[in-house]
């Protein structure tokens, strides 16, 4: 067909660059002495910046996961097929150390490292980090029991991916899962009605449902179930060490908002036979573990969902013009602009914090208390804060960011789930209350690492007080356990940013986020911040 005018004034694709060129991603490694972990780092940013991995992303979203029931004789197989295009992010995830690898590392900075890598590589799928995260998280729980431990972290700590379902203690790497919620209870897992029954040969047989489990093709799980003693946590593989199939029937798979590369199901055991990991009673102690490090990637992947999105929503403003200049050029778009890099740069500096205090706990008591409740309050607000972010980059590009051809409305898909899984926003505020309850040395030490970066900033100071004050009235706590939540992790980003981030981040968040005067949408900074550095550490370098 003869064209009849000129394509103009697009904005060219946003390939071809490094990820992980973000600045506070490599400012932080840098700072804490992990430096040498960047090289590696910027060649998962080129790849996950490719136009090669980037269409592999695309084949993962397009393509999901299928469910076979039976084989084409009738016999049950209870298998997800995936597209080839997931084993090859899940290979490369696993060979790049994002599961299960930090555990067995010997560098101090395992999981610092592990964090960025993950929140780098997330940009080209999200779907596969949800069985690479419940890789990495479940090995602290599955300690609980130390002969299962001796026996499968070799596989789990691995960079081989094996996905073929066989033995797990004959493959050279394992994918793990967890099996929890049910539908009279979803959250509250004390509710579950799942029995397990004791062997005489040590094992139990596990009878009951499941109505959330992703990832079922997972090598293992780990299952809460019911004995005499009160809710336990199991170890349950697919495939039994005999090479039989385990009693695990796969009902359907979940047809779901985003996340559409990852394959969540519904299941049901029939006298599965499992093993008991931790004491009998003791399973949501146990299974908190995994649960905590999964948390942590969920405080990740929403800052990587922050960084998308700014990322997106500058690149489209360098390029496209309205209304005689520049969208970048334009001053409200550039208050735009520079606020949701200041909320993207805020949670990332939060999350590898984290991640760095992740590797502090491992030896060091306090950091693990600290760890404790900075976690609890950063997954709560954090992610929370995603789908508004991704709803306001969405939006810098205009009809075309509502078109599945700019990966935004995926990137907005994908934007809710991290606030829903592992406990949703209610259940991570109160867990906030929880921890402060069970261990009031928790609070102390938050507020020593607030009382840390007091001096500097007279909005800081001034919010500071005020946060203190609100723990005067504990009646009402839990009615206004949000309201406090967000303003604890609110103070614990704008501390970092004061003490570790760039200058023009940190007056911006003070300016705007503790002194009231910040409105309800993004783009409503006040006079004096520094655009011109924030909306440059926003845009991709191509």
């Amino acid at each position: 067909m003869k064209a009849n005018h000129e394509v103009t004034n697009q904005v060219p694709p946003l390939q071809g660059y490094d990820v992980a060129g973000y600045p506070v991603l490599t400012e932080y490694l840098d700072r804490v002495g992990a430096g040498e972990s960047l090289p590696e780092l910027h060649e998962v940013g080129v790849m996950a910046g490719s136009p090669e991995w980037i269409t592999v992303g695309d084949l993962a979203e397009e393509h999901p996961p299928v469910l076979e029931t039976h084989d084409r004789y009738g016999n049950r197989i209870d298998l997800v097929r995936y597209d080839p295009s997931y084993h090859r992010l899940m290979e490369t995830a696993v060979a790049r150390g994002m599961a299960g690898h930090p555990w067995a590392a010997a560098d101090p900075h395992a999981h610092l490292v592990r964090a960025a890598k993950f929140g780098v590589w997330a940009s080209v799928d999200a779907g596969h980090g949800c069985p690479i995260s419940m890789t990495y998280a479940v090995v602290p729980a599955l300690r609980h029991n130390p002969e299962l431990a001796k026996l499968y972290e070799p596989g789990l700590t691995s960079s081989v991916y094996e996905p073929e379902l066989t033995v797990p203690a004959e493959k050279a790497g394992l994918i793990a899962g967890m099996s929890m919620t049910e539908k009279q209870g979803g959250s509250d897992v004390r509710a579950n009605t799942t029995t397990a029954v004791a062997q005489a040969d040590g094992s139990y047989l596990i009878t009951g449902h499941k109505w959330f489990t992703s990832a079922p093709n997972s090598d293992l799980l780990l299952v809460l179930a019911q004995t005499p003693e009160g809710l336990s946590c199991f170890f349950v593989p697919r495939i039994l060490p005999d090479g039989s199939r385990n009693n695990i029937f796969l009902q359907r798979l979940k047809d779901k908002l985003g996340n559409h590369s990852n394959a969540s199901s519904e299941v049901e055991y029939h006298d599965a036979v499992g093993w008991l990991v931790g004491d009998p009673g003791r399973g949501v102690r146990t299974i908190i573990e995994m649960v905590n490090m999964t948390r942590l990637d969920c405080t990740i992947a929403s800052a990587a969902v922050m960084r998308n999105g700014t990322t997106a929503a500058a690149h489209h403003a360098a390029y496209r013009s309205a209304f005689g200049a520049k969208l970048v050029d334009q001053p409200l778009m550039r208050n735009v602009l520079a606020d949701l890099h200041v909320e993207a740069e805020a949670a990332t500096l939060t999350a590898l914090w984290l991640a760095d205090l992740t590797d502090r706990a491992l030896v060091d008591d306090r950091a693990a208390q600290l760890r404790r409740i900075s976690l609890a309050v950063s997954k709560y607000f954090i992610c929370k804060r995603a789908p508004m972010h991704a709803a306001e980059a969405l939006e810098c590009l205009g009809g075309n960011g509502y078109v599945e051809d700019s990966r935004m409305p995926r990137l907005f898909r994908e934007s809710p789930l991290m606030s829903i899984w592992e406990g949703s926003g209610n259940v991570a505020a109160l867990d906030t209350l929880r921890a402060i309850g069970r261990d009031p040395q928790t609070l102390t030490v938050l507020l020593e690492e607030l009382d840390a970066a007091a001096g500097a900033d007279a909005h800081y100071d001034a919010a500071l007080t005020t946060l203190k004050n609100a723990f005067a009235d504990p009646a009402s706590l839990e009615y206004r356990a949000r309201h406090l939540v967000g303003q604890m992790a609110t103070m614990l980003s704008a501390s970092l940013l004061i003490r570790y981030g760039h200058p023009a981040v940190a007056d911006a968040f003070t300016a705007s986020r503790l002194d009231g005067s910040w409105g309800a949408v993004y783009g409503t900074l006040g006079d004096g911040v520094d655009t011109t550095a924030l909306i440059a550490r926003a845009t991709p370098k191509l």
